[in-house]
């Protein structure tokens, strides 16, 4: 079997779904690899390291792909629509493992299909113990809640912990967290290290529990509805509008009191939800920072703009695109080996070849397309409405916190 490592060509893309280490692995398990030139060039791994690693490197990635079965990438290939078309250098049957955007962009899923690859998106990977060492939103979302708060100090004008100095002392910095998924609770721990005053809210009970042992304060409104706003699977429950607005009035005055705020909430498949508004941006301090990890899926804050640090009356709103690819050699590494994880399984140990078991949950949640085809359920089209006796399809959970 040969594998393709390609070059992303997205803006602000600065990862790569190979690195040497995870070549030496899928080498061991049989395949060929094939390196698009340059491709690790923004996570600092040169094409030097991957020949070192048993890779050939191909110069363009037509050829990288020419003759492979799978191809790896961290972003999904672009199409005409949208610039250069990467598309349009797939083969029908080849394999595509790579962060789709799936559920968001129907027609780009549409256009995959079309093309004839077999595409899975790892986003979809199901919240599963055996799936864990191949869930890219962890550990992706572990390192953006880490650079939140690193960006945050970046842009606050004053220390994070409390110093005592012969000239008085500096309070400590306070920090909220909106969201306490993956992300969150990473960022919760590095505020803490920082040595800040940190607080958090969510909408789901359980996470006041981790909020409180990680050493901060749990902000919420503590009623009967919120104690059954959690469903078995761990999801946000959609609460009522008597309960937002009571939310929204504590998390007004919570924020009111901040130094730095940081979003982290959102929902598969949905718009970013709006947790910090405008006005509540104007109670904030001149000097306040707050960084918005949505800003590519929507935004927590209606004033974030994607790639730019907007100024409100001396407030600074950051809205940095792609937050783990600014720590792109560890996340490389990370992806990389989510990916290894997840592809592992599907190479048959007699044959070497790619084996696709649709009967294993873990495909079956990531398959979006086959033969030409939409194959994933959230996607496929909707039964002839003569299809009376076909099954309901799943409902969709949100959670209010997609890094979680």
């Amino acid at each position: 079997m040969k594998i393709a490592i390609l070059k992303e060509k997205r803006p602000h893309e600065t990862r790569v779904a190979g690195v040497p280490e995870t070549v030496k692995k899928l080498i061991a398990l049989g395949a060929e690899v094939v390196v698009e030139k340059g491709a690790g060039k923004g996570a600092s791994v040169s094409d030097a390291a991957y020949r070192d690693a048993g890779a050939t490197i191909a110069n363009t990635a037509k050829a990288a792909l020419d003759g492979a079965d799978v191809a790896l990438k961290i972003q999904r290939p672009m199409t005409g629509a949208e610039g250069t078309d990467e598309l349009a250098d797939f083969a029908p049957g080849q394999a595509l493992i790579c962060q789709m955007q799936a559920l968001s962009d129907p027609a780009w899923v549409a256009a995959l299909a079309g093309s004839g690859v077999t595409g899975f998106a790892l986003e979809l990977v199901p919240r599963i113990s055996r799936a864990q060492s191949m869930d890219i939103l962890s550990s992706q979302s572990n390192l953006a809640g880490y650079k939140a708060v690193l960006d945050a100090a970046s842009e606050f004008g004053r220390a994070f912990p409390m110093m005592m100095t012969a000239a008085g002392t500096i309070p400590p910095a306070r920090v909220l967290i909106m969201g306490v998924g993956v992300a969150g609770l990473q960022a919760i721990a590095t505020a803490r290290r920082l040595g800040a005053i940190v607080s958090a809210t969510d909408v789901r009970p359980a996470t006041k529990e981790q909020v409180e042992s990680l050493g901060a304060t749990f902000v919420a409104v503590e009623d009967d509805e919120f104690a059954q706003a959690q469903t078995a699977g761990g999801y946000a429950k959609e609460m009522s509008d008597a309960y937002k607005a009571k939310q929204a009035a504590l998390i007004a005055t919570a924020i009111a009191k901040q130094d730095i705020v940081i979003c982290t909430a959102l929902i598969p498949g949905r718009p970013a939800p709006v947790l910090v508004t405008e006005e509540m941006v104007d109670t904030m301090k001149p000097g306040s920072v707050i960084v918005d990890l949505a800003v590519e899926a929507g935004s927590n804050c209606p004033l974030s703009q994607l790639g730019k640090i907007v100024d409100r009356k001396g407030v600074k709103i950051v809205g940095h695109a792609n937050v783990p690819g600014r720590l792109s050699g560890d996340a490389s590494r990370l992806f990389a080996r989510n990916i290894v994880s997840f592809l592992t399984p599907m190479i048959d140990a007699e044959t070497g070849s790619l084996k696709i078991d649709t009967g294993d949950e873990i495909i079956a949640g990531t398959l979006v397309t086959r033969d030409g085809a939409v194959v994933h359920p959230s996607l496929a089209p909707e039964p002839a409405a003569s299809a009376a006796t076909d099954a309901e399809p799943a409902k969709t959970e949100e959670t209010v916190d997609g890094n979680g």
